[in-house]
């Protein structure tokens, strides 16, 4: 099962646990949830006190959806009978960006690749979730993904 925490009205949020989703979905199961996470609620340093979203360059526009995508972390993280994945991209998610089959697998806090870029393709994010459904074994943990 995968979910994808906003509609199209300009970000209008629906909770993972209210409105379309409902945890009794998976739970108990072995039924596996992948959440469609953002980059807002990567940290930024090892402390894990400063989060992305709390920049001053962080788009204003996008702060409703990292705000919720974040409390919806932090409702998954409370629970032991779901196997959920929270998978988050790179700071530029890019729809159009090109397809380089390779990606670096990092966790809770925002990565740079090689060249010091936070950057990911939507083609390259599917990439890594379907590796995650096929041969992941994240459970209960919230991942990222960053070109490589």
């Amino acid at each position: 099962m995968i979910y994808f925490t906003c509609n199209r009205e300009y970000y209008k949020i629906k909770s993972i646990f209210q409105g379309g989703f409902h945890h009794e979905d998976s739970s108990g199961t072995d039924t596996r949830l992948l959440v469609v996470g953002g980059a807002g609620s990567l940290h930024v340093n090892p402390e894990h006190t400063v989060q992305v979203k709390d920049g001053a360059d962080f788009p204003a526009m996008f702060l409703p959806l990292a705000n919720a995508q974040g409390q919806e972390l932090d409702e998954l993280r409370k629970r032991d009978d779901v196997k959920w994945t929270f998978i988050s991209p790179a700071g530029d998610f890019q729809a159009d960006g090109t397809r380089s089959g390779k990606y670096i697998l990092a966790g809770e806090e925002l990565t740079l690749n090689s060249k010091g870029e936070s950057i990911i393709s939507y083609a390259d994010y599917a990439i890594a979730m379907v590796d995650e459904i096929e041969k992941g074994d994240h459970f209960r943990q919230r991942i990222s993904v960053v070109r490589e």
